[in-house]
């Protein structure tokens, strides 16, 4: 009999997680018996004690919310990705007990604007300044030739924005938020605000427009999602990001080359369906 491998995610709350929906399918269609994927509600202050009490039947954990930075100090290592934004996602144990830490949010967000033929731009908008903001300028570092507007809704905010355009060499610049619908002209716009924040400017979207990436999956679609798909803009959302990411955690934490994208898929939209 195999030994018992165990995984996570963790973070507070928790129970909206779909985390383990896409690991457990991962598993099933990799023939990984032995392999568990559960959830637990921990708080920063909670959080070395849980971690602490891990025995060696432990592969990984996935961090969510508000542990993605909180987690850091109790690491070996973590990954240049992981430092670019201060923020980690994924902790893998290593058979000599070391901590390992990388932030698969960015990488995801990559390969789920790849799948929709977006591999280049020449400007890019980004609405919102939280902990997804600063990813999404990682990610647009790689892609984005040209200038990113981040629209916030105060000047910290602005200047937390341009901190991290600097250090991740993107040519950050920002507006107020009461001219986000300015963002629409650009060929790809990046909402990172929690639900019902841009409900608002769906009526503003104009009939031409490009790429949007929403990374709000529950309730999908966003309004603002819906209006973009009826002016026929390309839409990314945020079951495309939490699969993309769950599959590089899933090949890192198991070790196998290719994690089953489509059946994670499936089984994350038959998951939302179900709500």
């Amino acid at each position: 009999m195999n030994e018992q491998r165990r995984a996570a995610v963790v973070g507070s709350p928790i129970a909206h997680s779909l985390s383990p929906v896409l690991h457990r399918a991962a598993y099933a269609a990799l023939g990984l018996d032995d392999w568990s994927y559960e959830r637990f509600e921990v708080d920063e202050a909670g959080l070395p004690g849980f971690v602490g009490e891990l025995d060696r039947s432990w592969a990984g954990l996935s961090l969510t919310m508000p542990l993605k930075r909180a987690i850091i100090p109790l690491l070996d290592e973590i990954s240049d990705t992981a430092a670019s934004v201060e923020a980690v996602n994924t902790v893998v144990f290593r058979e000599d007990g070391r901590r390992a830490g990388d932030n698969t949010d960015i990488p995801g967000m990559l390969a789920a604007l790849r799948e929709r033929d977006v591999e280049k731009v020449e400007s890019a908008a980004v609405l919102g300044a939280g902990a997804t903001a600063s990813s999404a300028l990682a990610a647009l570092a790689r892609i984005c030739a040209g200038p990113v507007t981040a629209y916030v809704r105060s000047e910290a905010r602005a200047e937390e924005m341009r901190g991290w355009g600097e250090r991740l060499g993107v040519d950050v610049r920002t507006a107020a938020w009461d001219d986000a619908a300015e963002a629409f002209a650009a060929p790809l716009v990046v909402a990172t605000t929690p639900a019902g924040t841009t409900n608002a400017l769906a009526s503003a979207v104009p009939d031409t427009v490009g790429t949007l990436f929403d990374v709000l999956y529950d309730p999908w679609p966003t309004a603002l999602a819906a209006a973009w798909s009826e002016r026929g803009g390309k839409v990314v959302g945020g079951l495309d990001l939490l699969v993309h990411q769950a599959v590089l955690q899933v090949e890192q934490m198991t070790g196998v080359p290719k994690a089953p994208l489509a059946a994670m898929r499936a089984a994350g939209e038959r998951a939302l369906a179900a709500r």
